[in-house]
C-alpha cells in the first residue's frame, strides 16, 4: 500500500543559516532531505505536498504568532522559498503545495492543494482531498520538515485525527525548544506515532 508524504515548511527562512527564523540545526537537513525525496520512487509513494507558511507583513503584525516570533515567510521574499529541489522528485510521484498563514495546515478552512508543477491545474479543496486519500486506501503519511514542536506536530495531530497512521523520520526533522523524539513522547498515546 503507498504513503503520502509532508514535507513541513522547509523554507529557506527555517532552514538557512541566515534565514529570519532559522531552526537550529535545519541547515543539515536540506541535503538529506533533498536526497530522501529523490529516492522516493512512484510504486510506493501517492503523492508529495509541501507546505509554505506564508504571511504578508500588515496582516503578520496583528497576528498572535507575531508575539512569539519576527516577521517570516513574507510571500514572494527569498526566504519564503522552498529549499527541496522539485525537479530531483521522480516526475511520476503527484507534487502539491499548500500555502498557510498559521502554524496548524488544518487550521484555517477553504485551504487547497495546487498542483507544484502545473499552476494552471485547478486547486484541490484541502479536507476533501484526504478523504479521498483514504477512500483510495492510503493510510500511512510520513511527515518531515521544521518545526517539530510547532507545525510538525500540528500537522502530525491533523493526521491522527483523520485516522491515518503517520510515521516521523527524526532525522529529517528539527525542532525549536523539543526536537522530535520528545514531542512524540509527550504529546500522544503511545503507538499514534512511529518515529523513524
Amino acid at each position: 500500500m503507498s504513503r503520502f508524504v509532508i514535507v513541513v515548511d522547509a523554507q529557506r527562512d527555517f532552514m538557512a543559516p541566515d534565514g529570519a527564523l532559522s531552526v537550529a540545526g535545519a541547515d543539515a537537513l536540506v541535503a538529506p532531505l533533498n536526497a530522501w525525496l529523490a529516492a522516493l520512487r512512484p510504486g510506493d509513494v501517492a503523492g508529495i505536498l509541501l507546505t509554505f507558511d506564508t504571511h504578508e507583513p500588515e496582516r503578520y503584525a496583528r497576528s498572535p504568532e507575531a508575539e512569539q516570533f519576527p516577521p517570516h515567510c513574507v510571500r514572494g521574499q527569498p526566504g519564503w522559498e522552498t529549499m527541496v529541489d522539485l525537479a530531483a522528485v521522480d516526475p511520476a510521484i503527484p507534487l502539491y503545495r499548500l500555502e498557510k498563514g498559521v502554524f496548524a495546515m488544518w487550521e484555517e478552512p477553504d485551504l487547497a492543494l495546487e498542483d507544484a508543477r502545473d499552476p494552471a491545474a485547478p486547486p484541490l479543496p484541502r479536507d476533501a482531498f484526504f478523504e479521498a486519500l483514504r477512500a483510495r486506501g492510503v493510510g500511512e503519511v510520513t511527515v518531515v520538515g521544521v518545526a517539530a514542536d510547532y507545525c510538525v506536530r500540528w500537522a502530525v495531530d491533523g493526521l491522527v485525527e483523520r485516522g491515518f497512521r503517520v510515521e516521523v523520520p527524526a532525522a529529517l526533522t528539527r525542532g525549536i525548544a523539543r526536537q522530535i523524539e520528545a514531542v512524540v513522547a509527550e504529546e500522544w498515546p503511545a503507538g499514534a506515532v512511529r518515529l523513524a
